[in-house]
């Protein structure tokens, strides 16, 4: 099925993240766009005002006539559809083209020149500022990105067809669909442990995506992966020097193989955003982008949402919100909150995300929440998972060395955040607690 010969395409799981920007995607492409996910969301509600057509009911009876064509509708489904799904199973029963969410991007950057974005952390971080470099820059790249950028408020941004930006993720091997020409690697932390099973596989996936790449391949100082490297000041092929905070954003400079630039400013705060930021400049001045023009367009880059975004913001108090998911990315955003609010009292609520993840990681989770002054858990979210036996946040908890810690209701939190003397509230996770996160900035607004 050629993709130009498609009138009407299905999503099943419309409302991922990933999902959804190639859903928009072929909207802004002149297709019919319908889907189906679990629960309503901001990300669906942006799809219904593009005029996409959504269902929220597991039920074929809920799906326009228009799509139950098969001749004439392909449907693309996310792995972390449940293997029970009742409008899925009707797909591929009745001879429907199906195919996973990796498999169609695949197909969209096959004939482009595709930069693409690896690692078990910084993707969308790293993905996004290299996609607003690239617009600034008016290169005509379009960019599919893990996450809705606060300068466009989308998670796609729309270029021509000649030069696409994407996340080369790990999770079900789904990178090894991609055509990458150019593309970095930011860590290969262990993650996903419920697909690779053991940590030297994940590492294999990622040396068979490195080998895929045609031009160039740029990786985390340190990572068993043959390419040039980058590193925040330590010596690499890029190098970010002289870094120093000044009026709360990073001020560093640049050197590459080709040149040096100065006083470069980004906005993100955390040590691991300037190195996201490096391999972005990195793999803009791959493709021909002056250092000049990179830095003046990183100075207007914003970030992502839910990616330390700042709900509230006051001389005497801050609530951040985090997507932050694994043990690595946690110490991360406690270690950016420290350099950012040195000797202030800090309180984490935290949702782990699935069963499995908490299992394979258990120590790391206690270790880098107990870094917090107050820690709050909330329940396991399961996402595509079924319980497993022992494995809850209760667990987790007695873990936690940090006698200051809790498991809470998420009804219950509001009233801790209202009542807690933390100057700095963060709240992380990569579940439902960022819809929970809104109503506490709503509460907390009203209150004032």
């Amino acid at each position: 099925m050629e993709l130009k010969d498609i009138q009407n395409i299905y999503f099943v799981g419309i409302g991922g993240i990933g999902m959804s920007a190639i859903a928009s995607y072929f909207v802004k492409n002149g297709k019919q766009v319908a889907g189906y996910d679990k629960t309503p969301s901001l990300v669906t509600e942006a799809l219904e005002a593009q005029g996409v057509t959504i269902t929220f009911v597991d039920d074929v009876a809920t799906i326009n006539k228009t799509f139950l064509n098969a001749k004439e509708t392909l449907v693309v489904y996310t792995p972390a559809i449940p293997k029970d799904s009742k409008i899925l199973a009707y797909f591929e029963e009745h001879n429907f083209t199906v195919i996973k969410r990796a498999a169609i991007l695949g197909e969209i950057t096959k004939n482009t020149i595709c930069y693409a974005v690896a690692g078990t952390h910084g993707k969308t971080t790293t993905s996004s500022i290299l996609g607003h470099i690239m617009h600034v820059c008016n290169t005509g790249a379009t960019s599919f990105l893990g996450g809705i950028t606060e300068n466009y408020n989308s998670n796609l941004i729309l270029g021509g067809d000649k030069i696409s930006v994407v996340e080369a993720d790990e999770f079900d091997r789904s990178f090894l669909q991609l055509s990458p020409n150019v593309a970095c690697i930011t860590n290969m932390d262990a993650d996903h442990l419920d697909i690779y099973g053991e940590k030297e596989a994940l590492e294999t996936s990622f040396k068979e995506f490195a080998a895929k790449v045609t031009d160039l391949l740029i990786v985390k100082k340190g990572l068993p992966v043959d390419g040039l490297t980058y590193g925040v000041e330590e010596e690499a092929d890029y190098q970010a020097l002289n870094v120093k905070i000044e009026n709360g954003s990073f001020v560093f400079d640049v050197k590459t193989p080709n040149g040096f630039v100065e006083n470069v400013i980004f906005h993100l705060p955390g040590r691991h955003n300037v190195s996201n930021a490096l391999v972005s400049i990195a793999m803009a001045e791959k493709h021909g982008l002056s250092l000049e023009d990179i830095k003046e367009s990183l100075a207007t880059y914003s970030g992502v949402k839910r990616r330390f975004s700042y709900k509230i913001k006051e001389q005497d108090f801050v609530l951040i919100d985090d997507y932050a998911h694994h043990p690595t990315e946690i110490a991360a955003v406690e270690s950016a909150v420290r350099e950012m609010y040195p000797g202030q009292k800090i309180l984490v609520i935290f949702q782990p995300h699935l069963f499995s993840r908490t299992r394979d990681f258990i120590d790391d989770f206690a270790n880098s929440l107990s870094k917090f002054d107050e820690v709050v858990l909330l329940d396991i979210y399961p996402a595509r998972e079924l319980p497993i036996q022992g494995v809850n946040s209760t667990w987790l908890l007695e873990k936690i060395s940090n006698n200051n810690r809790s498991l809470q209701a998420k009804k219950e939190v509001i009233n801790t955040v209202k009542n807690t003397d933390a100057t700095v509230v963060v709240m992380l996770g990569a579940g439902d607690i960022g819809v929970l996160v809104e109503q506490v900035t709503k509460e907390l607004l009203l209150a004032q």
